[in-house]
């Protein structure tokens, strides 16, 4: 009898552990990190206003809650990186990610800071495709900005036309 009372009571704490720890999976926080890799400026800034994201579920873009601020993305070279967006999520696929700036950005070389023009910058943002599923109860998402290959100087000044990746 006492077999059976051990055996059931082994079988209720297992399912117990089970569902607690699968209801804890059903949920997954988004952290959003930028780095950047190495130029020849001084300074490249951008300023931040929102990040949001959108998953497979067709729910439209979704506000994560963003760290704003001017960026200066030579800051964050040589395994730097800093968050500047997060939000917890019931577990899905990320498959879009967009960075809006604002009108603050620039660029500083040889002693001299320039207006940096953003084509739809703060329409549209930034956009940078994926298909990330998140699990783990913690997600990171690294977006290396690449200013080398992003910063052209045109006729008008100064253009960011980005190219990010996703580590």
């Amino acid at each position: 009898m006492k077999i059976k009372h051990l055996a059931l009571a082994l079988t209720v704490s297992t399912c117990i552990v089970f569902f607690a720890c699968k209801k804890d999976a059903a949920n997954s926080t988004l952290h959003i990190r930028m780095t950047d890799a190495p130029v020849a400026l001084e300074e490249v800034n951008i300023d931040l206003v929102q990040v949001n994201v959108k998953f497979s579920k067709d729910t439209g873009w979704v506000s994560l809650q963003t760290t704003p601020g001017i960026y200066n993305l030579l800051g964050l070279q040589n395994g730097v990186d800093t968050l500047i967006a997060q939000g917890s999520f019931p577990s899905d696929v990320v498959k879009e990610i967009r960075l809006v700036l604002g009108d603050r950005n620039s660029i500083k070389a040889n002693g001299q800071t320039y207006p940096m023009t953003i084509p739809s910058g703060a329409e549209s943002g930034l956009k940078i495709k994926l298909s990330k599923k998140l699990q783990a109860n913690l997600e990171t998402l690294l977006i290396d900005f690449d200013a080398a290959l992003s910063i052209k100087q045109e006729a008008e000044g100064y253009k960011l036309r980005p190219v990010l990746r996703i580590k």
